[in-house]
């Protein structure tokens, strides 16, 4: 995993935040309900869990970081030229994840 990318999302980030809307979707369920601003602070100061360098979306990326009371969120984001992309957001399963929802189970 490459530092490189996490320094290409927080510079895309600084320009413009995209917000798809399948991510609106998935951030807008009701056992979900993850802001924009918590979206923004795990970019900001996520931990890079995943590389995904030969994604079909350009370049992207799984950030583990933290919203409001401190829940575990997880966001898939693409770093474009003017602007980040941001793919989906979730609160991982605990079920799918090891305990420090850093490692895929049984994937």
């Amino acid at each position: 995993m490459s530092d490189d990318i996490v320094e290409q999302v927080k510079c895309s980030a600084q320009k413009r935040i995209l917000f798809l809307p399948h991510t609106i979707q998935q951030m807008s369920r009701p056992e979900r309900m993850i802001t924009t601003k918590e979206v923004a602070i795990v970019v900001a100061t996520g931990e890079l869990i995943e590389d995904y360098p030969d994604d079909v979306r350009g370049h992207s990326c799984l950030l583990l970081g933290y919203g409001i009371e401190d829940r575990v969120i997880h966001v898939v984001c693409s770093p474009k030229e003017d602007y980040l992309a941001i793919i989906t957001a979730y609160l991982p399963n605990e079920n799918q994840w090891s305990s420090d929802f850093k490692r895929r189970l049984n994937r």
